[in-house]
Parts: structure tokens; C-alpha cells; sequence
């Protein structure tokens, strides 16, 4: 009996020593940036002004840059991966990308999966509609019989299916773009999304505007897989590096805080 329960200790012991070794040996996904040379992001696929396809078809936006910047400043290149809102997450957790580079609230549903890096920036959340709709605050549209758009999966949607409860919600994949879309066609009567997003399009669009009131003010941030804990810390530490020496500040300033980025690429 005494032998058989030291053989079993031993098998134990041994089987915990192969697991943990070979835990010791798992590549980081730092250590996997740093070996290959490359840091991969995954953004959506047209949501200006964080990630989009510029006038020039190049890929920019506030998130992109952040990201570049770091990247050059690790000198490693910067490969940018596009996705619907509902395929960041997924690709995260895959593996096919190294971190989120999005304006992702950090929501406790979504920190079941993934982890976030602290705010790098905050949104206000908003509703729009169309000059001629009668409707001037976000609270008018509370009301069974209307119809509020938000991007599929999205925190705006939540915020909508929380605060605008009485009226319906259509979800829209693809992004913003695509509220607005449904908006001007008539297919919806208003959407939510954020202030400086909707800022981007109400340009170009006739009639669009903002209904008054902040619906929320969301904290934003980038993630990482659970398991990156290397690079989840590199990436506090460069916001903080970055918030410290001024740069964050000019890239919210021209991305984010207002629509001077539209000059050079819309």
C-alpha cells in the first residue's frame, strides 16, 4: 500500500513537473513579437476616426497611429488586420492578432475574455438623427414606436438597450457607417454611437445632427489576451510614456477631440 502510494505521488509529481516546464517554455506573445519582428492589431474595419481607409486608401485613425508609434518605437512592423466590431474579440482569442486596437469599452462581459489596458482615451456617447425628425434630446426617443440603431455587439447598443428601452433596437454590422446608412435611407429613425465619430460623418451628411445630452461617458481602452501579461504592461507603460511627453494629448487633440483629420483625409 505505502509503495503504491509513493508510485502515486511520484506520477503526480512528475506529471505537475512536464505541465509546468512546459508552461515555462510557453512563448510569450511578447516574446513571439520579438522574434519575429512584427506586432499584428486587430481593428474594425471602417470606424473613423479610430481605424479606416483614408481618401489615399491608406489605412490610418487614431488607434492605427497609436499602435505605429509604439511599433516604431520597439522597432518592429506593424501589421493591421480588419474586422467587423463582432470579429475583434474572436480574432484576439484566436491568435490571428496580438492585441485589439479599437475604442473597446471595457466592459465585465467582455473582461470575461479578454483584458483590457487602462483608458487610453474616453467616448461620449450620443444619439443622431436627421434635422427634420423632431426630436432634440436622446430621451425623446424612449418611445414605443421608434427605432434606434447601433452597431452590432457594441457598447452602444448595450448603452441603447439600457437607456432607450421603450423604443426598438436594430443592430447593424460593419459599424457606425452603417447606422448612418440605415438613418439617412429611413430604414431607422435615430442611432447611437459616440460624439467624435458621428462628428466625422456630419460633414459629409446633410441634416445630420446630435441630439442633446450625453447618453453616457464610456472609458476606452485596448486589449490583450489573459495570457499576455508582457504586453499588456508594455502597453500601460507606453501610454504613460507617450500621456507624459505630450503625444498622446496631440493625437486626441487632432483624432479624437476634434475633426482637423478630415482636411487631409476625407
Amino acid at each position: 500500500m505505502k509503495k503504491f502510494t509513493k508510485l502515486a505521488v511520484a506520477a503526480v509529481s512528475g506529471a505537475w513537473l512536464a505541465m509546468m516546464t512546459t508552461a515555462s517554455f510557453a512563448e510569450s506573445t511578447m516574446e513571439k513579437i520579438v522574434r519575429t519582428g512584427e506586432m499584428t492589431i486587430a481593428v474594425q474595419t471602417q470606424g473613423p476616426p479610430v481605424s479606416f481607409i483614408d481618401k489615399d486608401g491608406k489605412r490610418t485613425g487614431l488607434a492605427v497611429e497609436l499602435a505605429q508609434m509604439m511599433a516604431d518605437d520597439m522597432g518592429v512592423t506593424l501589421i493591421v488586420q480588419d474586422y467587423d466590431w463582432k470579429g475583434l474579440i474572436p480574432s484576439l482569442l484566436s491568435g490571428k492578432a496580438d492585441f485589439i486596437a479599437a475604442d473597446m469599452t471595457p466592459t465585465a462581459k467582455r473582461s470575461m475574455q479578454v483584458v483590457f489596458t487602462e483608458p487610453v482615451f474616453y467616448s461620449e456617447t450620443i444619439a443622431f438623427a436627421m434635422k427634420d425628425s423632431g426630436y432634440t434630446s436622446w430621451k425623446d426617443l424612449n418611445v414605443a414606436g421608434i427605432s434606434v440603431g447601433a452597431t452590432q455587439a457594441s457598447s452602444w447598443a448595450d448603452i441603447a438597450r439600457d437607456k432607450i428601452s421603450n423604443a426598438e433596437l436594430k443592430e447593424f454590422a460593419g459599424g457606425t457607417a452603417q447606422t448612418v446608412q440605415a438613418l439617412t435611407s429611413g430604414r431607422i429613425n435615430a442611432g447611437v454611437s459616440d460624439k467624435a465619430t458621428i462628428a466625422g460623418f456630419m460633414s459629409s451628411i446633410e441634416g445630420l445632427v446630435v441630439l442633446d445630452g450625453d447618453i453616457s461617458r464610456e472609458p476606452l481602452g485596448f486589449a490583450v489576451r489573459p495570457d499576455s501579461t508582457h504586453l499588456l504592461f508594455a502597453l500601460d507603460n507606453y501610454m504613460g510614456l507617450i500621456r507624459a511627453d505630450g503625444r498622446l494629448d496631440e493625437k486626441l487633440e487632432y483624432w479624437w477631440n476634434t475633426t482637423n483629420w478630415e482636411a487631409d483625409h476625407k
